[in-house]
């Protein structure tokens, strides 16, 4: 058990007996009335998305989540396989699980996989991965009439927006909460 003003990003709750992971909170203190928290939430195992209030200092059910430190190590037909960093064990997840993240999954790419009870809920990218280009358009010089950008499809399929100066096989840094192109490695 937790209290609202103990809520973090990244914290999973038990709340209708469902999983939910906190997104985003913002304790709110008014001028008039009590402090409450703000909060997006997101069903683990559906993926939905829901803002929730509480009021300021009330329990919530934290549910025990293992983080464990893995490595991608391939896909192998639907099921993407990690290995344990610590133990070198392989586990293998459905789409599903990894969800989103698939698209910026490149291989040997570090992850934190979260389990609950032995079972796997979700796969959690660090800020920022590196990727490569494996499709884009040349681009011309003095050719500003877009912004300076053009589409590029990255190495895991994922389309992106690029400066005109990157090229096929150049290595590129992604945020991955956005999804946007940060800079050439």
């Amino acid at each position: 058990m937790a209290t609202t003003n103990d809520l973090k990003n990244g914290m999973v709750l038990v709340l209708d007996q469902q999983l939910w992971s906190v997104v985003e909170f913002q304790h709110v203190k008014p001028g008039k009335g009590p402090a409450f928290v703000r909060t997006k939430l997101k069903n683990v195992m559906s993926g939905k998305g829901v803002d929730k209030t509480f009021n300021a200092g009330v329990k919530v059910e934290t549910a025990t989540v293992d983080r464990r430190d893995m490595q991608f190590s391939y896909l192998d037909g639907d099921m993407y396989v990690f290995m344990d960093t610590s133990n070198w064990e392989q586990t293998s997840l459905t789409e599903e699980v990894v969800g989103d993240a698939k698209d910026f999954l490149g291989e040997n790419q570090d992850v934190v996989v979260a389990f609950h009870e032995g079972q796997a809920l979700f796969v959690e990218l660090p800020a920022n991965v590196e990727l490569e280009i494996a499709e884009t358009e040349p681009g011309l010089q003095g050719d500003r009439s877009s912004g300076g950008t053009k589409p590029a499809r990255l190495s895991t399929g994922r389309e992106i927006q690029v400066p005109l100066f990157i090229n096929i096989g150049d290595r590129v840094r992604v945020s991955t909460s956005t999804g946007e192109y940060k800079d050439r490695v």
